[in-house]
């Protein structure tokens, strides 16, 4: 296949990741143009991947106002600005990357999966975990037979106490009016996992969840707003104290370049320039007092076809990871992203076995276990026309283990036990596989 040609839409973190994976593979893909609002994260791109300059826009507008210029649009900025790009780059031919979630709500995911089809371009969601060692490894063992027909998951997203307060208290994604629901924001990736795992449809949901921890009511007594503000009467044992986080420990280049918003940028952002960001921006905002309104907890509870049970648990008060325990007819699987290995008993011979499994990071800091780069080597193959993988997250699949999120979220909200088959009907697409 020839080399795909590529725009960038958003070149902030997440763009930044798959860029630069593109890079290393230059006889597969070249990036030819980009847009951001940021003129420092479009220079370093620019720069990075030698962009011709007449390529590089302020905003996703102006680049999707020329004629289509390249293969394949990726689509990386946050969540709430996917909807309209998405349907215009769909609209001028592009094939997509897109992040996820796909979009804010069920009707705009049913709307780009519905056009996509219509034009006929391909469109794959960064459902990257897919692509992990780790979740390879376990779906390796499910196609193996080797723990026979699975009857039941247990699922746990332990999203990481500190992880919470940056991404989902303090950071882009802490309120759902301008973002979408934690369980969109966060755990699609493992409603997603899991359908894929299963490779059913599923048909019932049920879901529990709040904001109990991050909240006013438990803000110490006589805590300020902002921790730079000083006065804290918590402040010494305080884990979520942004002085602390952001401005005391000067290795952490992730954090400081985050909370003054220039993650593109090569360069350690002065102490100048993070005290700044503390004092003026939510980073700076005690957890406590945050205008922050997502879940801190929540589990979902799936039945799949068959009537195989799922139980999700999301929740950030734990260091952080992702652990999965499964039961099947001929034995269990019992399994820790952080580990090297899956353990694996078998009932005819009452034996434990330990699978290896590549290890990765799975942290606010890490590249998703490894899934980053998966996706992009996948892309490529995908583009091809001649695909024989089966870890592929296409449009239509993803929409559909989307809209279990939004299944399960009106569960939460009302108190009810949600049809999927009926949801999905709803905005026209079908629960099948």
């Amino acid at each position: 296949m020839k080399k795909v040609s590529v725009i960038i839409l958003g070149a902030g973190n997440r763009g930044s990741a798959y860029s630069t994976h593109m890079s290393q593979m230059p006889e597969q893909y070249e990036i030819v143009g980009v847009a951001d609002p940021d003129p420092a994260r479009v220079e370093r791109m620019r720069s990075a991947c030698h962009i011709p300059a007449e390529n590089c826009f302020s905003s996703w507008e102006d680049i999707l106002s020329r004629p289509k210029m390249a293969d394949v649009c990726v689509i990386s900025m946050v969540d709430n600005i996917h909807y309209y790009p998405a349907l215009k780059a769909i609209d001028l031919g592009y094939n997509l990357l897109l992040e996820k979630p796909v979009a804010q709500t069920a009707q705009e995911c049913a709307d780009i999966a519905i056009a996509a089809k219509k034009k006929g371009v391909s469109v794959l969601v960064c459902h990257v975990l897919r692509y992990t060692p780790f979740f390879n490894a376990v779906k390796k063992v499910i196609m193996d037979g080797t723990i026979g027909d699975i009857m039941s998951v247990i699922h746990v997203e332990a999203v990481g106490n500190v992880h919470q307060s940056h991404s989902y208290v303090r950071g882009n994604w802490h309120n759902e009016a301008e973002s979408t629901p934690m369980l969109l924001a966060k755990s699609c990736h493992d409603i997603d996992i899991l359908q894929w795992l299963l490779d059913k449809p599923c048909k019932r949901v049920q879901s529990f969840g709040s904001l109990r921890h991050f909240t006013k009511e438990n803000a110490p007594e006589g805590a300020p707003v902002r921790c730079a503000d000083g006065g804290c009467p918590a402040a010494e044992i305080c884990p979520y104290n942004c002085m602390k986080l952001y401005y005391d420990d000067k290795n952490n280049a992730w954090f400081r370049r985050a909370s003054t918003r220039n993650i593109a940028k090569g360069e350690l952002p002065t102490d100048e320039e993070v005290l700044e960001a503390l004092r003026t921006t939510d980073y700076g905002l005690c957890v406590y007092q945050a205008n922050n309104d997502v879940v801190d907890h929540q589990v979902v509870n799936m039945e799949f076809e068959g009537g195989v049970t799922v139980s999700f648990s999301m929740n950030c008060f734990n260091k952080g990871g992702r652990f999965i325990r499964m039961f099947g007819t001929k034995g269990e699987l019992i399994a820790d992203m952080s580990n090297s290995t899956i353990r694996v008993y078998t009932f005819a011979d009452k034996q434990y076995r330990d699978v290896p499994v590549t290890r990765a990071e799975e942290s606010i800091l890490g590249g998703h276990g490894g899934g980053d780069l998966g996706i992009v080597k996948e892309l490529y193959e995908y583009l091809s026309g001649c695909y024989t993988g089966y870890r592929a997250a296409d449009i239509e699949t993803s929409v559909k283990n989307h809209l279990i999120c939004f299944a399960a979220e009106k569960s939460r909200h009302n108190g009810t036990v949600e049809s999927v088959d009926a949801y999905m009907e709803a905005y026209g697409i079908k629960n099948e596989y």
